[in-house]
C-alpha cells in the first residue's frame, strides 16, 4: 500500500469528482482510483466510464450529482468553453458552492482569471492548473502539473492531488499564472514540432529519410537546454549579447533554409516569419546583438 493510501486508511477515504472523460480525464480518474481515492466521474458523452466503473469509480447521472458527491471537483475538458458549458449551469453552480474546483482544462490566462472571478462570485474555492506531460505519464513520476491560486487552498487539497503522481508546482496566487506558463511552454513545443515537420519535408525532398535525420535532430535538441538557460539570463539582464552568434549570422542561415525549401516547392512561411523578425532587428541597428533582441521587438505594445 502506498503512503498516500495508508494516510487515507487512517484518516478516512478522501473523495474527488472528475468531470471530463477524454483520454486525459480517464487517466486522471484511473490515478485517483489507484491511490485509493473515492472517485465519482461524469462525462457529457455517455459510455466512457465503463472501464473506470469496473475499477471502482462511481458513475454520476448528472453533472450536478457528480459535483455534489465530493468536496473537490477536478475538470479536464478541451477548453474553457467546454468547462463553462458544464459548470456555469445554475444547478451545477449551486452544487459547487462551498466546495473546491480545480480546472485542468487548457485555455488562456485571461480565461482562467475570468473563471476565478466567476467562482469567487458564487462561493466556489478555485484553483487553476495545467498538465504539462502526456496521458501515459499520469500516475507516474514523470507527470508534471502546474497550479495557481490561493496557497492555503492548494495545501488543503494537496494530499488528493498527490495521487496524480509526478510533480506539482504551485506558481503563486494569481489564478492565471499556471495558464500563462502553459501557453509559453506550448509556444516552445508547437513551434519546435512544426519546425521538425518542416525539416522532415525538406530532408525528404533531398532524399534523406526521416529515420536517417532523426539521430541528428536529437543532437540539435540536446543543445537546447543550455541555450534556454543562457538566453534566459541574457533576456532578464537586458544584455541581448550576440558575441557568439550575431543575429546577422542567424538571418543568413534562415535565408538558406527558405531558399532550399522553396526550390523544392516547400512552403516556408514559418521560417520566413522568423527571418522577418531577424531582419527587423537588424534594420533597427541591432545587427551585432543576438536573437534575444527579438524578445524586446516582440514585446512592444
Amino acid at each position: 500500500m502506498s503512503s498516500y493510501a495508508e494516510q487515507s486508511a487512517a484518516t478516512g477515504t478522501p473523495a474527488v469528482t472528475l468531470i471530463g472523460l477524454g483520454p486525459m480525464g480517464r487517466a486522471l480518474a484511473a490515478a485517483f482510483l489507484a491511490a485509493g481515492v473515492r472517485t465519482t466521474v461524469w462525462n457529457r458523452t455517455p459510455g466512457r466510464d465503463t472501464e473506470l466503473v469496473e475499477r471502482g469509480a462511481i458513475s454520476a447521472r448528472t453533472a450536478e450529482e457528480a459535483v455534489a458527491a465530493s468536496p473537490l471537483t477536478v475538470v479536464c475538458v478541451v477548453n474553457y468553453d467546454a468547462s463553462d458549458a458544464v459548470l456555469r449551469r445554475d444547478d451545477v453552480t449551486a452544487a459547487l458552492k462551498g466546495r473546491t474546483l480545480v480546472n485542468l482544462s487548457a485555455d488562456t490566462p485571461e480565461r482562467a482569471r475570468d473563471t476565478g472571478r466567476w467562482a469567487a462570485e458564487h462561493g466556489i474555492a478555485y484553483l487553476d492548473g495545467a498538465i504539462m506531460t502526456p496521458v501515459l505519464s499520469i500516475g507516474t513520476p514523470e507527470a508534471v502539473f502546474l497550479l495557481s491560486g490561493p496557497a492555503d487552498l492548494y495545501e488543503r487539497h494537496r494530499p488528493v492531488l498527490d495521487a496524480l503522481g509526478g510533480t506539482r508546482t504551485h506558481l503563486g496566487e494569481d489564478i492565471g499564472r499556471a495558464a500563462a506558463y502553459d501557453i509559453a511552454l506550448l509556444d516552445i513545443f508547437w513551434t519546435a514540432a512544426t519546425g521538425y515537420m518542416h525539416a522532415l519535408a525538406l530532408a525528404k525532398a533531398e532524399g534523406i529519410t526521416a529515420r536517417e535525420l532523426a539521430p541528428f535532430a536529437q543532437g540539435i535538441g540536446a543543445i537546447l537546454p543550455s541555450i534556454f538557460e543562457e538566453t534566459a539570463a541574457d533576456v532578464d539582464d537586458g544584455t541581448f549579447s550576440g558575441a557568439d552568434n550575431p543575429i546577422t549570422s542567424a538571418a543568413s542561415t534562415m535565408a538558406h533554409v527558405i531558399h532550399a525549401s522553396e526550390a523544392h516547392g516547400i512552403e516556408a512561411g514559418v521560417m520566413r516569419a522568423a527571418e522577418g523578425l531577424a531582419r527587423r532587428v537588424i534594420g533597427e541597428g541591432h545587427g551585432a546583438d543576438g536573437m534575444t533582441r527579438m524578445v524586446e521587438l516582440l514585446g512592444r505594445r
